[in-house]
């Protein structure tokens, strides 16, 4: 039998140093059922208005089909599954309609009222388990700089700076299907956190800095935080930043 734990959950998002925000984050809680929640980031790109359509659709797929995603008969994964198939579909045929070239990454999380954790990413957005303080597990970008990394090419510090960060090998919204990599984590319990956040985040901290963070601080205050630490960390030349952090903290 799992320990009970309290919820607390929070997101954050800035401009950076762009001059328009293309990033989305949502935290849906579900309509019918208490302890049934939909975390999603989204990084849109393609031109001002091409990205931010994007990540908008990536949004409103999101909340229409966890609405009427049904925690007691309906597969979560699928569910996940579809939200980015659909967005991606929706994102191709916008590009079609405006001529504009609109992709999106998505990085969501599910938590289940049994207390398991669905996940699903394609691109470069991250989702983090932390737990007690540690990071238990991340997700793998699909970026040519990861690439070099999974291939010990390149260290994960050397990509940071590796001139070609930028160039995603999947996401929404492009020619090839996208990528569609799940995680489950069976159970969570008290002392659990877990973290999406778009690479105008994670890219200025290690995970111990990010794990730290997370569990010495509450949600809004680790968002806070860290969108304060990496505004400054990037000296003026930062992305738009989106993130959400849910914790579970024990009963007391």
């Amino acid at each position: 039998m799992t320990k009970g734990y309290r919820i607390h959950a929070s997101t954050g998002i800035h401009r950076g140093d762009r001059d328009y925000q293309q990033d989305q984050v949502c935290l849906l809680h579900h309509p019918r059922e208490s302890g049934c929640l939909l975390a999603v980031v989204a990084d849109g790109m393609g031109g001002r208005s091409g990205g931010r359509k994007a990540s908008d659709q990536v949004m409103l797929t999101s909340r229409q089909l966890f609405e009427r995603y049904d925690p007691d008969t309906d597969d979560p994964a699928a569910m996940l599954r579809q939200v980015v198939e659909e967005s991606h579909l929706v994102i191709k045929l916008t590009a079609v309609s405006a001529e504009q070239e609109p992709h999106s990454t998505i990085a969501a999380f599910l938590l289940t009222p049994g207390g398991s954790s669905q996940w699903v990413h394609a691109g470069d957005s991250r989702i983090y388990h932390f737990r007690n303080g540690k990071m238990v597990f991340r997700t793998m970008d699909h970026s040519y700089v990861q690439s070099l990394v999974n291939q010990g090419e390149i260290t994960e510090e050397e990509a940071l700076d590796h001139p070609h960060s930028n160039i995603l090998m999947g996401c929404l919204g492009t020619d090839s299907d996208p990528p569609v990599d799940l995680h489950v984590i069976p159970q969570l319990g008290p002392g659990d956190a877990i973290m999406a956040c778009s690479d105008g985040v994670w890219h200025y901290f290690t995970p111990d800095e990010l794990a730290s963070t997370v569990a010495m601080l509450s949600p809004r205050e680790a968002c806070e935080f860290l969108i304060q630490k990496a505004r400054s960390r990037a000296k003026g030349s930062g992305d738009n930043l989106s993130l959400t952090i849910v914790k579970l903290d024990p009963l007391t």
